[in-house]
This record gives C-alpha cells, structure tokens and sequence, in this order.
C-alpha cells in the first residue's frame, strides 16, 4: 500500500500526456507551420529535431515527405513517403503526400490511388478535392476536374485552395477578367496568402495592368523575401516595357529556382540577348528546347542569338532538322538565310528567302491544326479515313483535345458548322487563344459574321491584349468599311511589341492608304520592306502606296512586278495595276 501511494506521485511527473507534453511534439507542430509557409529546409530541420528528441520515424514521415517535395527533393520525399508508414492521425496527410509526389513524377494512375486512400479517410475534406481535380486535369478529365473544383466549393466556400483553383479553371475558360474576382475573394478570407497573390500578380499583369501587378508583387516579397515567381513576374512585366537591362537584374534575383521552367530560360534568352551575352541566350534557349522542343518562340531567339554571336554556319547546321522538316518558321527560314548570305552561298539563301516569302501569305482558312489533319485525311484511303472521321464524332466529351481535335477534322473537312459545334464543347472546358483562332476560321469560312463578331468581341472583353484576337478584330474591321478601328488597332500593335512585324506593318500601310493618308502609308510599307525585302506582303504594300500617292510610277511598277513573280497575281496587286492604267490614261 506504501508502494502504491509512493508510485502514484512519481507516474504524475512522468507520464507523458498526464503531464507535460512528448519533447518531439512542439518540433514537429513548428514544423508543420513551416510546411504552411512554404518553407520545407526549416520544416526538415525542425523535424530533424523531433526524431532527436525521441520520435519515430514513423510520427514525422510524412511532413518530412512534404518538406522534401516543398525543397524540390523528390527522390529523398520517396524515401519518407512510399512505404506508407504513418503515424496514426497522420495517414490522410502522408497519403496526399504521396498522390503529390506522384503526380509531380509523372505517375498519374498511381497518384490516383494515393488520393484514393486519402479520400476513405477525410472525405469531406475541400482542400483535398481540390488536389484531387488538379490531378483530374493533368490526366486531361477537364470536365471531371471542373466538377471536383466546383465539391471543394460545396464542402468549404471560404476554403483559399479551392476559390484559388476556382478562379485558374475560369481564367481557362472564360478568360482573365473572370478570374479576377475569384483571387480576389480568396484574399478577402486570407490576404497573406502568397500561391493567391502570385495568380492575381499574373493575371493583373497578363490584363496589361502593370502597375497593379507589380504592387501585388511587392506585397508578396514583403510577406515572402525573396520569392523566386514575384521577381520572375517584375522580370517579365519590365521586359514587356521594354526595360530588359531591369528585366536581367530581376531575373537574376530568381537564382536557380525556377531554372526547369521554358518560359523563365526563354525571357532569360531574350534579355541576354539584349544584354549581348549571346552565349548564356544560346544555354538558356537550349535548355528551354531541351523542356519544350517544339516552341517556335525559343527556336526563334536561338537562331536570332547564334546569328548575333557570328556562327553563321552553326546556324545553318543547328536548325538543318526543322528546315527539312519544312517546320521552320518565316523568321527562323529568314535568320538561316542571312546566315548563308555571309557565307557566300547565294543559291541556299535565295530559296530559302523564297520560302519564307511563301510562308508569310496570307492563305484563306488554314487553322494551326488543320494542316496536319487534312494531310492525315488526304493520305487515308477509303476505311482508313472514315475510322478518322468517326473516332472524331464519337470523341469523349469530358477530354478538351478530343473535342478540339474533332472540330479540327470536320474544319478540315469543310464543314465549319460541325467543327464550330465541337470547338464550342471544348471551349466549354477551356479557351485558349490557339481555339480562339480555329474557332474565328470557323465562323470566317460559314460566311457567319455575327457569329465571328460576338466571338472576338467576348474573347477581347475577357483578354484585351490578346494579340490574335486584336488582329481578328481588324479583320472584322477591314471587312466592315470601319477603316479607322484597324487603323487604332494596328497602331497600338505596332507600338506594343509588333515594331518589326512586317505583316503587321504591311497591313498597316494598306489601311492608311484606304483611309487617304498616302503619306503614312508610304512610311509603314517602306519600313516593312527595309524589315524583308523578300516579303511580298511589304513588296505590294509599298507598291500599293506609292500607287495611291501617285508618285514614282515606275518604281511603284517595279515593285508590283516583284510582288507578283513572289506571289502570283493577287487582288491587290490587280487593283493597283488597273489604277495606274487610269492616270497615264
């Protein structure tokens, strides 16, 4: 009986839980609020001070998991999390972990499962049905992703994660002015949240709403010193000013941490090459093309950076593959041209040259995907080419490729009603400016006007500096007498970032000669021209506006003759023909 009371005393100073709590509880708490700031180095060393402190490896497995995929570690998180050994009332977390882990290794069907352990265990949980769509999109289930974004809403309407994903999907669909509210309304229930800033910074500055978008950047450097996406952001909103000496400072703030992005090495391609550092443009544009090996635009400033450093034949034999491919761009046909001027070869670059000259025409209703697929139908024969027809009208519905491949087939195809059906199901999902694009051809070859109308009209309101839409637009003008709109559209174009775009240019000059100022015209063609004197568009531009100046008649002849032997007799070049024949009459 002594024993016992004696015995009883001591338990009460020892007995954890009774008492004073485990020493490994408060690090890992501190850990995991480190893991809420993003910050996964001090949560590892927090956990690190847990297991000295007495625990198991299994209590911290899968915070140490999370802090390993917050540092970009994922093989060492796979050490922590794939043998699913978790603490109990930790098991939802390391499960989710692991469906992250997974999803970001490329292994969707098995992040699925992940997930689905995650789910048996808090199935009511917003923020994992939030994860649980942005792994449905990456796998292409849009629908079903829209459908889990719209759960998490349902269970939490307050839950940030879920109005963040919310306001992505409608950026997606409906375009960036839609989104706005959505970021918004997740800072009202958390202003400091840094993922939340970052999407509203992008989209204010996406909207041309620069100045917003850097005082939202500034508000995330305040609460996150240096984060590598708000100066990344400053970067590209300075290179969109023109400033790219500030737009290299920035960028080189970012360090290493957003090294396995395209976009950031392709800015940091363009800014070196306005900085004259050729070669780090080269590395960085080869990198970006090493993540992403068909983008035009990194090709592009490639050619342009090893044309600059003066390896003119290292031009001609890094970009042999895409000019036998015929993929190469006007620009790039044009870069490697110049390349085999310096070197001599006349014959190369004129054909080239040539090729780009083609390139650049105009031609009615080609869309960015109906090429390939005409050549697809063109090269099927009988069955073969109906089992193409038929896989596009049975395409799933819940997948955007399918449903935008499908209205690709039934445009090439010539049947511009169908494919406007299945462009419209698709943009349902999501609207990219690529879809934007086919589904503007697609009004344009129904003769459907009204249609084309409400769709660049909605398209601007959402996107007001989309380029391709802003040059829809100017069709539309052109189309309708409103000669003044393309010519404010086509000014503002040429003044934001289209100062070289000889089509633009060209475009430019024809409009200001329609609208009687022979003068302005003269001045757009000519600069188009000393841009590519190869162009037909500039050749019949100036050609065009010398002609309706009505000076220099022979070089305005001249220059008609060229643009024909270039391009064969267009409705432009007939025009100005028959209204030289009227003053020398």
């Amino acid at each position: 009986m002594a024993l016992a009371a004696l015995a009883l005393p001591l338990a009460l100073h020892s007995t954890p839980g009774f008492g004073d709590r485990p020493a490994s509880e408060a690090p890992i708490d501190a850990a995991r609020a480190a893991l809420n700031r993003g910050d996964g180095i001090d949560a590892e060393m927090k956990l690190r001070a847990a297991l000295a402190s007495g625990a198991a490896r299994r209590d911290v497995a899968a915070w140490m998991g999370k802090a390993f995929i917050e540092q970009g570690d994922l093989d060492k998180a796979r050490d922590w999390l794939a043998p699913g050994a978790f603490a109990h009332g930790t098991e939802a977390d390391g499960w989710r972990a692991l469906g992250l882990l997974e999803k970001l290794q490329g292994h969707l069907p098995e992040s699925g499962r992940a997930y689905d352990k995650a789910m048996k265990l808090i199935p009511s949980d917003a923020s994992l049905w939030v994860e649980i769509g942005r792994l449905r999109y990456a796998g292409g289930e849009h629908r079903k992703a829209i459908a889990a974004a719209g759960h998490a809403l349902e269970l939490d309407p307050a839950n940030v994660r879920a109005l963040q994903f919310g306001g992505q999907l409608v950026r997606d669909r409906y375009g960036l002015r839609a989104a706005l509210p959505w970021f918004e309304k997740a800072l009202l229930h958390d202003p400091k949240d840094v993922p939340v800033l970052l999407d509203y910074a992008a989209t204010l500055g996406d909207l041309g709403r620069a100045s917003d978008a850097v005082t939202v950047t500034r508000r995330v450097l305040d609460l996150s010193p240096k984060n590598p996406r708000a100066y990344y952001l400053q970067a590209v909103i300075a290179a969109r000013a023109g400033n790219y000496q500030l737009a290299r400072g920035l960028l080189l703030r970012t360090g290493d941490k957003l090294d396995e992005l395209p976009g950031v090495q392709i800015l940091r391609g363009a800014v070196e090459i306005a900085a004259g550092n050729y070669e780090l443009a080269g590395d960085a544009l080869e990198e970006a093309l090493r993540m992403q090996p068909d983008c035009r635009e990194a090709k592009n400033l490639l050619a342009r950076a090893i044309y600059l450093a003066g390896q003119y034949r290292y031009v001609t034999l890094r970009f042999a593959d895409e000019l036998a491919s015929g993929d190469a761009s006007p620009y790039l046909l044009t870069v490697v041209a110049r390349s085999y001027e310096v070197l001599g070869d006349r014959m190369h670059a004129g054909d080239l040259l040539d090729r780009a000259a083609r390139a650049q025409m105009p031609v009615l209703r080609v869309v960015p995907h109906q090429g390939r697929i005409g050549e697809l139908l063109a090269e099927a024969k009988g069955a073969e080419a109906q089992d193409i027809v038929e896989s596009a009208r049975n395409a799933d519905p819940d997948f955007y490729d399918n449903q935008a491949l499908a209205g690709d087939v039934q445009l090439a195809l010539g049947n511009p009603e169908a494919a406007q059906e299945r462009y419209a199901a698709a943009s349902s999902i999501r609207m990219p400016e690529s879809l934007f694009q086919r589904r503007f051809e697609a009004f344009a070859m129904a003769g459907d006007y009204s249609g084309a109308r409400d769709l660049v009209e909605g398209y601007l309101r959402q996107n007001p500096t989309s380029r391709a839409a802003l040059r829809a637009a100017v069709r539309l003008a052109i189309g309708t007498g409103d000669l003044h709109r393309a010519d404010v559209i086509l000014s503002w174009l040429r003044d934001n970032g289209g100062a070289r775009d000889v089509r633009l240019r060209s475009d430019l000059a024809l409009v200001q000669a329609r609208e009687g100022d022979p003068e302005a015209a003269r001045a757009s063609a000519l600069t188009a021209y000393r841009l590519q004197r190869s162009s037909p568009l500039a050749t019949q531009a100036l050609g065009f506006s010398y002609v309706a100046a009505g000076t220099r008649r022979e070089d305005a002849q001249a220059l008609l003759d060229k643009a024909q032997a270039l391009s064969g007799n267009t409705p432009l070049i007939a025009e100005a023909r028959r209204a030289l024949l009227k003053t020398s009459g």
